[in-house]
């Protein structure tokens, strides 16, 4: 009875302690699942990005120098030309416009008229080669009879005179026959229309032979806006030549907020433009004047030009010509030597930054000074070094001072 009276306590107390160690167990504090970041030192630089588009530095349209028939366009986008060389179109006067009944009338009454005139021009031509080669006879025959004593000087002397007036009214109806088959000429070219084939045809050389069009400049054929036949007015285009080898450029439009940021002179990374390798650019010029466009989700956004010239050799951006779509990353701060941080690891902290330190497997509150922050990694400029762990993505519920414990990913 004794052993059993002595048992009992222990048995309770037993419970008691393994009761309480279970509970004791449960709610101990463990350590909080969570990503760790290692602070790095290297190199970091932070971009711009933005999508652009290529285009030749200074293209060349060509364009009718007068009003007249394009001729069919041999050639196709991607010929290469020559500049002064290369026939790359070829011109002929234009067609006619058809006449209305008053201008026929009119046109053919100039005709009779300039005919006419003509006829009149001949007789007088004739009348002045009589007069002349009358004039010359006595000329010759007062010269015989001065020569013998007959005639006089003065006699000579008017025979002369006369001689002479009678070749210049002679020199005077023959330039008369030119000009009045010029006027019959004008008078005729009234009359062409698109019915006088036969009248167009005999005064085909007035009008002219094809007038070639050369190429501008060395390069290819980027787009024939008119390839086929047609009449155009002068100034009107019909292709557009450029140098994608050696003059291509990309335009990049930056939201105002970021052009501010970019300077002239900064370098450029070019991707995915369809190639295996980036391109190097840099910027060469930032337009002044910006414009307002809407973007895909109708925002309307200042947006302003950046000019970037291409450096990367031809070679390396074969197949790359005018108009492709392309990324571009400005690059508007590097630093070879930098502290970094994650940028997933900081927030706000009495109006400053701060992070979670992570040290002996404990969260510590630690201030820092951040300088450039891309979004991904920051610069650090002060309270981190190399090697040291932070916590990233830190929970609203984690304090400083509690235990953490890198989370695995499985």
């Amino acid at each position: 009875m004794a052993r059993k009276k002595l048992s009992r306590p222990i048995l309770i107390l037993a419970t008691l302690v393994v009761v309480g160690g279970g509970l004791a167990l449960a709610f101990w504090p463990r350590p909080v699942m969570v990503d760790i970041g290692e602070v790095t030192r290297g190199a970091m630089r932070l971009t711009i990005d933005e999508e652009g588009r290529t285009r030749v530095a200074e293209d060349y349209v060509v364009s009718t120098p007068v009003n007249g028939r394009l001729l069919r366009v041999e050639v196709d986008p991607g010929d290469p030309v020559e500049k002064d060389k290369t026939v790359v179109a070829r011109m002929r006067p234009a067609n006619p416009a058809a006449l209305d009944v008053r201008t026929r009338e009119q046109a053919s009454a100039a005709v009779e008229a300039a005919q006419a005139a003509l006829l009149v021009a001949m007789a007088n031509l004739r009348a002045a080669q009589a007069d002349d080669e009358l004039a010359q006879s006595d000329l010759e025959r007062t010269a015989r009879l001065a020569e013998s004593g007959t005639a006089s000087a003065a006699a000579l002397e008017r025979a002369e005179g006369a001689a002479e007036a009678a070749e210049a009214r002679l020199l005077t109806a023959q330039a008369a026959i030119a000009q009045r088959k010029a006027e019959l000429q004008s008078a005729q070219a009234q009359l062409i229309g698109f019915d006088d084939r036969g009248l167009r045809e005999a005064l085909d050389e007035q009008l002219g032979d094809e007038m070639p069009i050369h190429a501008p400049t060395d390069g290819v054929i980027l787009r024939v806006i008119n390839a086929g036949e047609t009449t155009l007015p002068a100034g009107a285009p019909i292709l557009e030549v450029g140098d994608i080898r050696n003059a291509l450029e990309v335009v990049v439009e930056l939201i105002s907020a970021d052009a501010v940021q970019v300077s002239a002179g900064d370098p450029v990374i070019i991707d995915n433009w369809g190639g295996p390798e980036t391109l190097a650019g840099v910027v060469e010029r930032i337009e002044p004047f910006g414009e307002t466009k809407v973007s895909a989700l109708g925002v309307e956004e200042q947006r302003v030009t950046i000019v970037v010239r291409l450096t990367s050799p031809p070679e390396e951006r074969a197949g790359l010509g005018h108009g492709f779509r392309v990324e571009a990353r400005i690059v508007v701060w590097q630093a070879e030597d930098a502290i970094i941080v994650p940028s997933s690891a900081l927030f706000r902290e009495d109006g400053g930054w701060a992070v979670l330190a992570v040290r002996d497997a404990v969260a510590a509150l630690q201030p820092v000074e951040v300088g450039r922050d891309n979004g991904i990694r920051a610069q650090v400029l002060d309270g981190l070094a190399p090697g040291d762990r932070v916590v990233l993505y830190p929970p609203a519920t984690l304090a400083p001072g509690s235990a953490v414990e890198q989370r695995v990913v499985e």
